[in-house]
């Protein structure tokens, strides 16, 4: 089924697209104030594209039903992962890329961004992805499935520049797993501009405000 999503537009004809995916138990509202701080005017009206998770029971809360991209099995989020639900999310984000070309945004002004869960998906969809994209944005998330990276890369995005940015306090995400992350990309050849920050499993002002600059890069 094709995902719900919030769509903004900072002006007329866009000529660049954000999809951004949010954490777990959120939804695409998280992410509006996100969107609505950011000033991209200088490369043009942008199009932000902010889907709603689908819900399902999660393992790590009970079986609870809540919006998620796929299964928590466990703390050990590196040793026990929902490959099944995270490539069902891939195909679901790739096909909102999908429908952005097919309104006119080439794959090189699409940026794919992601919180927490939505980082995770954002990694292993962005660095499949066939056409070359504009970049990736990881934000308190972690690189999954990453044994599998380097056999899986698209050759186009051999070199997608990524953001990558992380509180140092997080207690749900652990800086040392997204640190490892980290460097997985760089070993792969990936430019990752690492950015940390005091703050625990949130988005603070000096993060928008980074990011801000790096997304003026890459859609220039």
């Amino acid at each position: 089924m094709p995902l719900d999503a919030i769509q903004l537009e900072t002006g007329p004809a866009p000529t660049a697209t954000l999809i951004v995916l949010h954490g777990l138990g959120a939804d695409g509202n998280d992410f509006v104030p996100v969107a609505e701080a950011l000033d991209l005017s200088a490369v043009g009206p942008v199009r932000y594209v902010l889907p709603h998770a689908p819900s399902r029971p999660v393992t790590i809360n009970g079986g609870y039903v809540m919006p998620a991209w796929y299964d928590l099995l466990g703390v050990d989020l590196a040793r026990r992962e929902d490959e099944t639900g995270l490539r069902e999310a891939r195909l679901q984000i790739e096909a909102l890329i999908e429908a952005e070309k097919a309104r006119g945004i080439p794959a090189s002004r699409i940026v794919l961004a992601g919180f927490s869960q939505g980082c995770a998906v954002t990694l292993l969809t962005g660095l499949r992805h066939r056409e070359r994209l504009a970049g990736l944005v990881g934000m308190s998330g972690y690189l999954p499935l990453a044994a599998a990276t380097a056999a899986e890369a698209a050759p186009a995005n051999r070199d997608l520049p990524i953001f990558l940015a992380h509180g140092a306090d997080d207690a749900v995400v652990d800086i040392r797993r997204a640190m490892a992350s980290r460097d997985a990309l760089q070993q792969l050849g990936y430019p990752v501009e690492w950015h940390e920050y005091e703050m625990e499993h949130s988005v603070c002002l000096e993060e928008i405000a980074d990011l801000n600059r790096w997304l003026l890069q890459v859609l220039a």
